[in-house]
Parts: C-alpha cells; structure tokens; sequence
C-alpha cells in the first residue's frame, strides 16, 4: 500500500511529508564530510609604509639609563636595527616595508625592557617597566595585535571605572551650549 492509495487527511499527509523533508535533510547534513570552520580573525599584515625614524626614552624605576643599546627585531627574533643610548634617548631608522610586530628591547641598566610596535603611525616609543609588562601580558593574550596591546595596557593602569568624586571637575561641561540649562 502507497501513501497515494492510503487515506489521509491532507493536514496528516503535510505533516508526513514535512517528517520526511526533515529526515532527509538531516540525514544529508550528518552525511557532509566538511572539515569544520577555522575561528579566528583575519588580520592583513601591516607595515612600515615608508623609512621611518623610532624615538625614545629607555628608563628604569630608578631612572633614565645613560649609556647602552637598544636593539629592534621583528617577530622571529631576527635583527633589525641597533641603536646606541645617549642620556637615556634612542633614535633608529626602520627601512619601509618592515612588516609589524616589531620588538624594541634593552638590557642596559641590568634590566631587560621591550616595547612591542604594532602601528607604523607612531614613531616615539619608550621603553620602561611599564612597556615590558605590556608587551609581556599581549604576548600571553595570544601575540602582538593591536587589540591584545590595548587589552594589556587596560589592564596595568589603575583607574577607576568612573571618576564619581569632585576631583576631576574642570567647571561647567556645559559651557559651549551656553552655560546649565
């Protein structure tokens, strides 16, 4: 006996072959040997879009330190560019073209400090306690990105959510729309 020879109401034979339609597609989506979509963001490969010159001061907690080198690398570790310290500042030319992350990094003054460059339109970069541990806490959120720096950088400050005190108040906020209303 066919369903088409079997009496059926047409409500039961639309619900038959909804089961059927869904059946099939089910069985058809388990059957589908995709390999499984890869997360993650895409991010293009940025560089330095011509020579730039990279500035800075090197400090420790206890100061600028004198003398020295700073080094910068990309993110293999291989060698850029040197530069000597003079009074606690560092001035290197990146060629273009230089694809970011790059590392600055110091052990003058018997510390070791690094500062990760992940824009080519910002030339002065110091390096300090600070920057280390801004660059060390990217690189466990999972690299040098731009968005792993502005996470770690949040995190090393200590401000509140909402200045709720008097402290910050500079007058009437009001003023360019012509005083309180």
């Amino acid at each position: 006996m066919t369903i088409a020879t079997f009496p059926l109401r047409p409500s039961r034979r639309r619900c038959i072959a909804l089961a059927l339609c869904c059946w099939a597609a089910l069985a058809l989506t388990a059957c589908e040997k995709n390999s499984p979509p890869k997360v993650g963001i895409h991010q293009a490969v940025k560089t330095f879009p011509s020579a730039t010159v990279l500035k800075g001061l090197v400090s420790t907690k206890s100061g600028p330190i004198k003398a020295g080198e700073v080094t910068l690398s990309d993110a293999q570790h291989q060698l850029i560019a040197k530069a000597a310290i003079t009074d606690g500042h560092y001035q290197l030319e990146v060629a273009a073209a230089t694809p970011l992350p790059v590392i600055l990094s110091s052990s003058a003054g018997g510390e070791a400090l690094i500062a990760a460059i992940v824009d080519p339109s910002v030339s002065q970069y110091d390096l300090n306690p600070l920057t280390t541990a801004i660059a060390h806490k990217a690189q466990a959120l999972g690299g040098y990105t731009r968005a792993n720096m502005v996470v770690a950088a949040e995190t090393m400050i200590n401000a509140p959510d909402a200045n709720k005190t008097s402290t910050g108040f500079r007058g009437d906020p009001t003023t360019q729309y012509g005083g309180w209303h």
